[in-house]
């Protein structure tokens, strides 16, 4: 059963998302401020934290930066605004999800469901002699591993999205793609239609791959196109 952490200061929320996906096989703790939160983490670990934008101590997204310097659980945040601004924040803060208030408790269990298969896919132990390896650049994706590593072996962490969203890249290369067929390629029909949001993860891959973010080289814009991966692509 998964355990899924809600962090909420409104009592009925609370109260209905407890019972509901108490109703679907998960476990679930609550927390109403950011001490509460940390104090429920220390205790028990969380498969998927939920985690509302308007909290009374700290804002929910100065929570989620505190939280990702030390963990990568994933975290779905919840926003009574429907301004994309408290979007792209949230996934430029390290959020893996975003929800809209008011909002159907089906939805969020999509999208909890969702998070959970990406994160199960990134800490899934893999055998050592079956693994695929996309090389472009400079750069090896270990698709199975679900590792990016530089031609010296150094490491760059990926969150899930931005390893999904490099795969789409890394599996369709020299080929323009536009917003709508990277959402699709890379989360699924879990995704909302978001534009902003592929803009914000291309934005953080290029940070992570490219000499320099203001003039990429990788992963060029094509005006009125969406992106491409200009280097060719091979396996090994």
């Amino acid at each position: 059963m998964p355990h899924i952490l809600l962090v909420d200061d409104d009592e009925d929320i609370l109260t209905l998302l407890t019972h509901f996906l108490q109703n679907h096989a998960c476990r679930v703790s609550v927390a109403r401020d950011g001490a509460e939160m940390f104090a429920v983490l220390e205790a028990k670990r969380a498969d998927v934290i939920v985690l509302d934008v308007m909290l009374p101590d700290e804002s929910g997204f100065d929570l989620c930066r505190r939280l990702r310097t030390g963990s990568s659980v994933p975290v779905i945040m919840l926003t009574a605004v429907s301004d994309h601004t408290d979007r792209v924040v949230g996934l430029e803060i390290g959020a893996d999800d975003y929800l809209t208030k008011p909002f159907n408790p089906r939805e969020l269990l999509a999208r909890i469901k969702a998070v959970l298969r990406r994160s199960e896919a990134n800490h899934a132990p893999q055998p050592r002699d079956t693994r695929p390896m996309l090389c472009f650049g400079r750069w090896r994706l270990d698709v199975t591993r679900r590792e990016l590593r530089s031609d010296d072996n150094m490491l760059v962490s990926l969150s899930a999205g931005e390893f999904d969203l490099l795969l789409a890249f890394a599996e369709h290369p020299q080929r323009v793609l536009t917003r709508d067929v990277l959402m699709d390629l890379a989360r699924g029909e879990s995704h909302a239609a978001f534009d902003r949001s592929i803009d914000v993860q291309v934005s953080r891959l290029r940070r992570k791959l490219e000499d320099s973010s203001k003039s990429p080289e990788l992963i060029r814009t094509v005006r009125n196109g969406g992106y491409i991966l200009m280097a060719p692509v091979s396996r090994s």
